[in-house]
């Protein structure tokens, strides 16, 4: 985006700061907790950052041993998974995540944007290194698409199935459950989290005490599975079947699949809650169950067809049937809210065109619910559901995605801890090739996924890419014709406008991309209407790299004269654009009255058609104006009252 005119410096008002990226907000709009105490926000963390983890035992362990692998259940076979499975968890989740990559937070926000915003502040980057890392961070981003699929499909039927154990009859009515457990879910998305979200703690705490006590209750008839933590098991067992370790490991992925979340979800709980509920109570829990389900195979090697459940003691499976469904809604409710939030997010940085946003708090600025791609993820959701009707069979479509984002993580940590932190070349390459290994040898098993299933988030992901790219290359193609065609500074045009137009009464305000020419919509006003108002505001809206920007940095003003100000307003990728507040602040600064109703926005809407020269490839264009052509109002997006809205159409070649 371009700057104001050179020729004109802009006079910066002594109330705003001129650096508002490195502003920070005494009063957080989101994920503050006031005085909360550390436990509470500690179980708060447990029912919306753990469930995707927390759920992996129902079906992790069981693929570990899956028919097609051929593993004997031996104590060295059922000791050589459970130590994978235990420094999995140790080295991906614990070390990786919850002690080093939580410590690159971008104003206490986490997930993979954040990482990529901090790369992006830092100049000493390379262009060419730039391009890069966006395309590896919009890349992860779009992963996440896949995986928010397949997460409701694969956890709500595993809980479902459960029905099997308690009566095999009712196998029948597990996909219809399952489908109708799945609508719901999607139908309430609408309502927000915040009313369910208080209740999601307790439940959560509960689900992982009884999988500690149920886990416990089993190891301690054989404790030698606790000897799990030996790593010289791991180490046996890829030593004497490497190639049905190699393929093992495909399904040991499982068990860390949303580990990844305790990062993303850092901005909603703090670093210090999420350690707290995972080192105390997740992560023994976690160990545990996978200890109680290796000793129970190995008494009952018939129970590896679904360990979670045959753990559970008489009596208790009707419950844990209900807790297991209700967790894994939980878990499916954090992927999904997560799906919003992350398109939002793009949308506000430009990858992503316009659509509607609901705010569904009135505290919490980060709960938004996108219609449109809420209905759209539950018909792919049920549509995965009746392709591969049971959880074993998705399970086989699960992980690739998960492990190429975490790679995409690593990578772009390192370039943080060299470009940000300053850290010297051996000492980032010491910390990030030992979590790269893993990342890379959990890839390349999951790759074999691929045909059986593991193409459906590889093609959901790269579509999603495709998606954002070509809308990111679309505008800038867009912005750069619409400025070759108007070559007339905002000077220029300022200084002699108002010399040969009727004025008229009121406020305009004009919203542009570009402050050093005029705007389209003013130039196509005073063509077709001849007039011009008696003040008139163009205003640009620059999404920072940040977070959230400090109120005391919202806008940077500059009046031209009489009848122009330019406006240049502030917000971080995770705020909502709110014109009319905006506008109202100008107008108090600059001692103008204001009065909502007669003050009119004016928007540009361009209607852009292909060209065989436009350096666009074909398909790229059509496919970019059938974007443009089902963007939401303008109005929506900036909180603009719809009637005070004119919107003034142009003709753009691209």
């Amino acid at each position: 985006m371009s700057q104001p005119s050179s020729s004109t410096p802009p006079v910066i008002e002594p109330a705003q700061v001129t650096n508002p990226e490195l502003s920070n907000d005494p009063t957080p709009p989101h994920g503050s907790h006031g005085k909360q105490s550390l436990p509470l926000i500690a179980l708060g963390a447990l029912g919306v950052v753990f469930g995707d983890i927390g759920t992996s035992p129902l079906y992790a362990f069981k693929e570990c041993f899956h028919a097609s692998h051929g593993i004997a259940v031996t104590l060295p076979n059922v000791l050589g998974i459970l130590s994978l499975i235990f420094w999995a968890i140790t080295i991906v989740v614990s070390l990786k995540y919850v002690l080093f990559i939580m410590r690159a937070d971008n104003q206490g926000e986490g997930g993979i944007m954040a990482l990529l915003a901090l790369n992006m502040r830092n100049n000493l980057i390379s262009p060419m290194a730039r391009r890069l890392l966006v395309v590896i961070g919009l890349f992860g981003a779009a992963l996440f698409f896949g995986d928010a699929i397949i997460t409701p499909a694969v956890s709500v039927m595993s809980a479902v199935e459960g029905l099997q154990i308690l009566a095999p009859r009712l196998d029948k009515f597990v996909l219809p459950i399952t489908i109708g457990i799945l609508f719901g879910l999607f139908a309430l998305q609408s309502k927000g989290t915040g009313s369910m979200g208080r209740f999601f703690g307790p439940i959560m705490l509960l689900w992982f005490v009884l999988l500690g006590v149920f886990g416990l209750m089993r190891a301690i008839d054989n404790p030698a599975v606790l000897g799990m933590v030996n790593p010289l098991y791991a180490i046996q067992f890829v030593m004497a079947y490497p190639g049905i370790a190699f393929i093992v490991m495909g399904s040991v992925v499982l068990t860390i699949t949303g580990g990844e979340a305790l990062y993303a979800d850092m901005g909603h709980f703090g670093r210090l809650p999420i350690r707290l509920a995972w080192f105390v109570i997740v992560l023994p829990c976690l160990v545990l169950n996978y200890a109680g389900q290796g000793a129970l195979i190995l008494s009952d090697p018939k129970a590896v067809e679904n360990p979670f459940y045959l753990l559970t003691p008489d009596g208790f499976l009707a419950p844990m049937i209900v807790l297991a469904t209700l967790a894994t809604v939980i878990a499916s409710q954090a992927v999904i809210s997560g799906v919003f939030s992350i398109a939002r997010q793009a949308m506000q940085l430009g990858y992503l065109p316009r659509m509607t946003v609901t705010h569904t708090s009135e505290h919490e600025i980060g709960q938004v619910y996108v219609p449109f791609l809420n209905w759209l993820l539950l018909i792919a959701v049920i549509v995965l559901v009746l392709m591969f009707r049971s959880s074993e069979n998705l399970a086989s479509a699960y992980g690739i995605a998960v492990t190429m984002t975490m790679i995409c993580d690593t990578i772009l940590v390192a370039f943080v801890t060299y470009y940000a932190w300053r850290w010297p070349l051996w000492r980032v390459l010491l910390i990030a090739i030992p979590f790269l290994i893993p990342d890379l040898i959990f890839f390349a098993a999951t790759s074999r996924k691929v045909l059986d299933g593991g193409w459906v988030p590889l093609i959901i992901g790269g579509s999603a890419f495709l998606l954002m790219m070509t809308w990111r290359d679309g505008k800038t193609r867009v912005q750069e014709v619409m400025q070759a065609q108007n070559t007339l500074s905002l000077q220029a045009f300022t200084e002699n406008v108002a010399q040969h137009a009727q004025i008229v009464p009121g406020i305009a305000v004009f919203m542009t991309t570009d402050l050093s020419r005029p705007p389209h919509s003013l130039m196509h006003n005073l063509k077709h209407n001849k007039v011009l108002h008696q003040f008139n505001i163009l205003m640009r809206i620059k999404t920072e790299d940040v977070p959230y920007v400090a109120e005391s940095s919202r806008f940077e003003l500059e009046r031209i004269n009489e009848h122009f100000a330019v406006v240049t307003a502030h917000y971080g990728f995770k705020g909502q654009p709110n014109v009319p507040d905006i506008v109202e602040r100008v107008c108090a600064q600059l001692n103008l009255p204001f009065n909502p109703m007669e003050v009119s926005y004016f928007v540009s809407r361009e209607r852009l058609f292909s060209t065989r020269n436009g350096g666009f490839a074909p398909w790229r264009e059509k496919l970019f104006i059938s974007m443009a052509r089902n963007t939401s109002s303008a109005s929506d997006f900036f909180q603009i009252p719809t009637n005070r809205v004119v919107e003034v159409g142009s003709q753009v070649e691209i």
